[in-house]
């Protein structure tokens, strides 16, 4: 499923992203480049969607880690 039209980020994106180092919600969204010029932003205000996206990756990283 697609989360932001204008930069095409689906899930997977997010996950990836998530595994890749983006630990909170504010580096996720400033690693994907949602705050750029050339997106509309309103993805970005709906940050739980990608939240509960990432919350996954984390969560495994976290088992992984244990």
């Amino acid at each position: 499923m697609y989360l932001c039209l204008c930069k095409g980020l689906t899930e997977a994106d997010v996950k990836r992203q998530a595994r890749d180092g983006s630990r909170c919600v504010e580096a996720l969204i400033a690693d994907l480049g949602l705050e750029d010029d050339d997106c509309c932003g309103r993805c970005a205000v709906d940050t739980c969607e990608f939240e509960s996206v990432a919350a996954s990756e984390w969560d495994y990283l976290q088992v992984g880690m244990a």
